[in-house]
């Protein structure tokens, strides 16, 4: 692209784009970076730049970029059946057949989907099931769903309400009543004064303690995602989830999982719940459905709420034009099948996660990383300011933005959650572009730390890395 073609865009997207979790001025006054092209797991900017993209898009880029045959996939139905609904009595054939594979591909008790058009909306169709499931029993008053602090369940009104994230809450309330959260998993920021054993079955009795507060027969269901994404990658202690099930088993509360992030092979099973043993009542869906190539989502439904709502619930008066989108299904079809056919689940089971454990982990010798964690494709670094203690730097830093920053100039996406960095490659990643990833990583790192002790910030243990 030339120089002039770029600068165009730039000033066409400050003048009439609204980028989504953007600070608008800020991002008009500095310029959108323009992404023209991409192959496998690696993007290219406007001006020729490319760059490892450690966070296949935005988690859901599974089978990287250029596969052809998703073109193809798509190009064919659009041929046959670009779109119809699903409303007034109808189907067509990739609804059919992408739902019934989904159900193989789920834990044996979940027999039926709801499509929708993206995990925001899955999140709002759960609710709906939620809450709809019990008054069909006769207890309509067990309607409280409780969400857990820094969760992130999408961005519509109902998703960001089920989410635990405060800024999203002080811009967007009032938020949906009968909503609740309890502190979360997050051992290195929040339990280190404990083992993590400890920690997960204190975070447990939190769920606990809030169902007493709440009533038992007030609560209709718990919400967590199986590893934590947005919220910085956090993958909960061994304790946590299995001392949760016992709770929720207790008191006769749904566990919904929310899937958008971890399904599809994210952590070497195919989906997070297989991972951590768990029967979710609901898992909403998307991302790796259709490895980001068309937009749709879903929410799987366990038998128990299914046989209600089918049998006794009359209409479901909910759902979406693009509802099984017939060539969004087409496509995460086609998506399904290769991932089987290449056994890309398996690989990053047996194969690739270890191996990114492995090299990542080495990462947690720099001066500036507390911990590095992984597990199956998706990883965290925590920048701190003095590694013993775990003390962060002030935030007018903004230490994960600028290593953010100095990433994209080395040639890696990676994310920054405040101070946590965050990776979440395409699932076909090799051990080579594996071992490419930490080494660029680290020489973010080291001129992340670099560009911190000029600026006076005290980087302990950084002479040798700043040298």
């Amino acid at each position: 692209m030339s120089p002039q073609r770029g600068t165009r865009l730039q000033a066409l997207d400050r003048d009439h784009h609204l980028h989504p979790f953007t600070d608008f001025k800020a991002l008009g006054d500095e310029g959108s970076r323009i992404i023209v092209d991409a192959d496998g797991i690696y993007i290219q900017d406007a001006e020729g730049h490319r760059l490892l993209d450690a966070m296949a898009g935005l988690w859901c880029v599974n089978l990287g970029y250029g596969r052809q045959e998703l073109v193809d996939a798509a190009t064919e139905q659009m041929t046959r059946l670009p779109y119809y609904n699903n409303f007034f009595k109808t189907t067509h054939p990739p609804a059919v057949e992408l739902a019934e594979t989904l159900c193989r591909l789920a834990p044996a008790h979940m027999n039926r989907v709801f499509f929708t058009g993206s995990g925001s909306e899955a999140n709002d169709t759960m609710l709906r099931m939620v809450r709809r499931f019990w008054a069909l029993k006769g207890k309509p008053e067990k309607h409280w769903v409780i969400g857990r602090e820094n969760a992130y369940h999408g961005s519509t009104v109902a998703g960001m309400s089920l989410g635990g994230m405060a800024p999203m809450h002080d811009q967007g309330g009032p938020c949906v009543p009968g909503i609740t959260h309890v502190r979360q998993p997050y051992w290195y920021g929040e339990g280190r004064d404990m083992s993590s054993e400890a920690f997960g079955r204190v975070c447990a009795e939190a769920v606990e303690e809030r169902i007493l507060e709440l009533g038992e027969d007030r609560v209709a269901a718990f919400i967590a995602e199986p590893v934590q994404g947005a919220g910085g990658a956090i993958i909960p202690p061994a304790s946590y989830w299995p001392a949760v099930k016992e709770v929720l088993a207790k008191y006769d509360i749904l566990l919904v999982v929310d899937e958008v992030i971890c399904g599809f092979g994210r952590l070497g099973e195919w989906f997070g719940s297989d991972h951590f043993g768990l029967e979710p009542d609901l898992m909403p869906i998307a991302k790796g459905l259709s490895s980001g190539y068309l937009p749709i989502g879903g929410v799987l439904v366990g038998d128990r709420v299914a046989d209600t709502l089918i049998n006794e619930g009359g209409e479901f008066y909910h759902g979406f034009t693009y509802s099984g989108h017939p060539t969004c299904a087409a496509v995460a079809l086609k998506n399904l099948q290769l991932m089987q056919e290449e056994r890309v689940v398996e690989r990053v089971r047996e194969d690739l996660g270890p191996y990114l454990a492995s090299r990542w982990g080495e990462l947690e010798d720099h001066p500036l990383v507390g911990e590095a964690r992984s597990l199956g494709l998706i990883g965290a670094l925590e920048i701190v300011a003095d590694k013993a203690t775990g003390e962060r730097f002030d935030k007018s830093l903004s230490a994960g933005g600028l290593c953010r920053d100095i990433c994209f100039e080395t040639g890696l996406v990676m994310r920054s959650v405040g101070d946590t960095m965050v990776i979440s490659p395409p699932l076909v990643i090799t051990r080579d572009e594996i071992d490419e990833l930490v080494r660029l990583a680290r020489a973010a790192l080291d001129e992340t730390a670099r560009r911190l002790k000029a600026s006076g910030a005290s980087v302990a243990g950084s002479e040798e890395a700043t040298a």
